[in-house]
């Protein structure tokens, strides 16, 4: 792996949609091997639509996306905000899936599902359904299922925003244990700024109206990051730049609005 090395290049991309709405404008972006990157700003500004376009779940109106030439089609997993688990299968078939609709069959799928499970924790709970979950467990389980086929790339979407500070705070910490040992890419989208902080080693702040690149922040906090960190001066000095570039951002989107 060349960490680093480029895998994906947005070039002028933008995205209006049919009802006349730019959600995109002009967006640069380079997005490395290994990256831990946040796509950071207030609602409207087009992180998830941003997030659509590099999954290839929508096409960018201006501009394009350059990947590296061996990406396949299939490189790429993606977390929701919501769980989005079939409410009728286990724990054990919501993680095979991805698998199960490439064509691999349960026995030889089980190996990289129940590895998964251990590493998010949820060792034992193969056979239960997902009303007997909790929602920090369904996510565990969405990201076992996004991790599953192993890919390149990560995209997630806001994956903890509805789930209580500690819970948010231990997935955090799984999440970056996974990334540190896997060192794969991800993307993932937050209104957090203590999140992004935390998490990222590249911050990209977006303003909105139309959304577009506002600030990129170099996140150099080294890894791994604990509770030590969270507490630490130069954490705090991290959010309060992050705060203030978000806070120009959003200035910024209503200077376009007005």
């Amino acid at each position: 792996m060349n960490e680093g090395a480029p895998l994906l290049v947005m070039d002028g991309v933008g995205k209006t949609f049919s009802n006349g709405v730019t959600a995109l404008d002009d967006v640069n972006l380079t997005i490395g091997e290994g990256d831990f990157l946040s796509l950071l700003g207030p609602s409207g500004c087009g992180k998830s639509t941003a997030l659509r376009l590099i999954a290839g779940l929508s096409v960018p109106t201006r501009g394009r996306l350059d990947w590296r030439k061996e990406m396949g089609d299939d490189c790429v997993g993606f977390v929701f905000q919501e769980p989005t688990l079939l409410p009728w299968a286990s724990v054990f078939d919501n993680v095979w899936l991805p698998l199960r609709l490439r064509g691999v069959s349960r026995a030889k799928a089980a190996p990289a599902v129940h590895e998964l499970l251990e590493r998010v924790h949820l060792s034992g709970f193969e056979n239960a359904v997902p009303r007997e979950l909790s929602g920090g467990m369904k996510m565990r389980v969405s990201i076992a299922r996004g991790l599953v086929t192993k890919p390149r790339v990560l995209l997630m979407d806001e994956p903890f925003a509805a789930l209580d500070e500690i819970t948010r705070f231990k997935l955090n910490n799984d999440l970056l244990e996974l990334w540190q040992d896997e060192r794969f890419t991800v993307v993932f989208v937050t209104h957090s700024v203590f999140e992004s902080v935390f998490l990222s080693n590249r911050i990209v702040v977006m303003a909105a109206r139309p959304g577009r690149v506002h600030e990129e922040i170099a996140i150099d906090a080294p890894y791994p990051r604990d509770e030590a960190f969270r507490t630490s001066p130069g954490y705090a000095a991290l959010c309060r730049q992050a705060s203030d570039v978000l806070v120009l951002a959003i200035n910024s989107t209503h200077g376009a609005a007005a």
